[in-house]
């Protein structure tokens, strides 16, 4: 009793026509913002020598992920809005999977040797030099992405071996792994196993190093003797923190639970946060609230 699909139909956020041009609209203003931001962000830095140092290199890393992050999901989104027939192809939707996963893993990593790097400036400013060298930066960038690529295959290739049944409608605007296990008329314990232990390590990890590296900058900070000083790298640091804590809580409380039965109204709200806002903001956060950076823009 069980056919092979060869494709999905992606339900999206509503069948009001109104509703429709309305999120599409707003989407695509974000999305073209998103792609504005982080390329100006990546030729900035291309461009200005002064901003060739290491943390700025892993922000050029950062704001290419978030271009390519955000262009996994939204475009295919926005085609699906205005779309009467809003179907995805069963190898389409695997790749789709895949490089959410992937990528998705990749600015886990990014976001935690950044906030290592930042720790070495801040705490130990006399050793960064030698301890952050070009090819210590090499090496951290490099890693994070390949260790992003192959941690996207063991949950794509499990999802893509699942027996999935006549009904092939997916309640969600791209495909993630929540509503396809609950699409499987396969028995999915395995799998779901094997996306929490993964999600819950990558996650989990990344997040703690990332708030322990903030932690030991803020007591940095705190002998800092200078008043304006304390407030302006509390300021960035502050901002820098909202990000994670935006990015992580939603991947967490997505992701780092045993079983994938909310409801599919939050899901979708909870991917938005981190699929089309996040990379918007972190070009806002990274960059512009940055000093240098904005002179190097100015110029």
């Amino acid at each position: 009793n069980v056919t092979s699909v060869l494709e999905f139909r992606l339900l999206g956020f509503s069948s009001n026509t109104h509703s429709q041009i309305l999120l599409f609209t707003v989407f695509l203003v974000i999305y073209i913002l998103t792609i504005l931001g982080n390329t100006v962000t990546i030729l900035v830095v291309t461009l200005e020598p002064q901003l060739h140092s290491p943390m700025y290199k892993f922000l050029k890393n950062l704001s290419y992920l978030e271009i390519c992050y955000t262009t996994t999901v939204v475009p295919k989104m926005l085609a699906n809005l205005l779309a009467k027939r809003k179907s995805i192809s069963f190898s389409g939707c695997m790749a789709q999977l895949y490089c959410f996963i992937s990528l998705g893993a990749t600015e886990c990593y990014l976001l935690t040797v950044m906030a290592y790097d930042r720790f070495l400036a801040v705490c130990e400013p006399l050793r960064y030099g030698v301890a952050m060298t070009f090819e210590s930066y090499t090496r951290l960038a490099v890693g994070s992405w390949v260790t992003g690529v192959f941690t996207g295959f063991l949950p794509c290739l499990m999802v893509s071996r699942l027996n999935f049944c006549n009904y092939n409608l997916i309640d969600h605007f791209f495909c993630d792994i929540s509503p396809l296990l609950k699409l499987s008329c396969s028995d999915t314990a395995v799998t779901e196993a094997v996306v929490f232990i993964i999600s819950f390590l990558v996650l989990s990890s990344c997040f703690l190093l990332t708030l322990f590296s903030y932690l030991f900058i803020i007591l940095c900070i705190l002998k800092i003797p200078s008043a304006s000083g304390k407030r302006t790298t509390f300021s960035t640091c502050s901002s820098h923190l909202m990000v994670v804590t935006i990015y992580y809580g939603t991947m967490i409380s997505m992701y780092v639970r045993p079983t994938y039965n909310l409801s599919s109204d939050i899901n979708k709200a909870v991917s938005v946060l981190y699929t089309v806002v996040t990379p918007l903001l972190n070009p806002v956060i990274y960059s512009l609230r940055n000093k240098a950076f904005k002179k190097a823009l100015e110029k």
